[in-house]
């Protein structure tokens, strides 16, 4: 069961419009990368551990997830509130906005909406843990391809704490892995599938 605290993991304060790079920064709400997918993957993926710790690591980063998809959604919402016509157009944040307004919607920059595509449930605990290593390697990339192309302050300060997050998922999921190896060598096991053959 999960508990609602109303309030971000990080604070969001941006006080400057930029439409232009909110179309960038949505790619880590709805992305192939991004905080959605890897929420949804976690979560799913933690059914299928053999071992409670292993449960636990996908379920804890899994909710953070969901945390930092509410922080990126808020700085898409803070950079698109109060926009006229004309800064729409000028920012070509026009497309975007024909369908959504300036709603939070999950799509990835290059304007392809979210699939459940863009993730890995295999149901093997070494196929997915190592699939969360990737993820978490991709999702640590695209935070630095943004951070590429803003100098906003209160951005830069937001994403760099996301981005910092994505590095400490990377470790967690490296020691889950190494765990799962550790248990597997005991039993004299390799190449398996630990969820399902025993």
């Amino acid at each position: 069961m999960f508990l609602y605290e109303k309030k971000l993991q990080y604070p969001v304060r941006i006080k400057n419009t930029n439409p232009k790079l909110a179309a960038l920064i949505i790619s880590q709400y709805g992305g192939p990368h991004g905080e959605l997918g890897a929420s949804l993957r976690y979560l799913s993926q933690r059914y299928s551990m053999p071992y409670p710790e292993l449960k636990g690591l996908l379920t804890d980063i899994g909710t953070e997830e969901l945390g930092h998809l509410e922080m990126v959604g808020t700085v898409v919402h803070q950079l698109t509130r109060n926009l006229n016509a004309d800064q729409i157009k000028q920012a070509g944040f026009d497309q975007y906005f024909v369908d959504h307004t300036a709603g939070v919607y999950p799509v990835a920059a290059s304007g392809s909406p979210w699939s459940a595509d863009t993730i890995s449930v295999s149901g093997d605990t070494i196929a997915d843990l190592t699939e969360d290593l990737a993820a978490e390697q991709k999702a640590r990339l695209t935070y630095d391809n943004i951070l590429r192309f803003t100098e906003d302050p209160d951005v830069r300060d937001v994403i760099k704490f996301l981005r910092e997050r994505e590095v400490v998922h990377f470790q967690r999921f490296g020691e889950g892995l190494r765990l799962l190896k550790d248990r597997l060598d005991e039993k004299n096991v390799y190449y398996m599938n630990p969820s399902f053959d025993k």
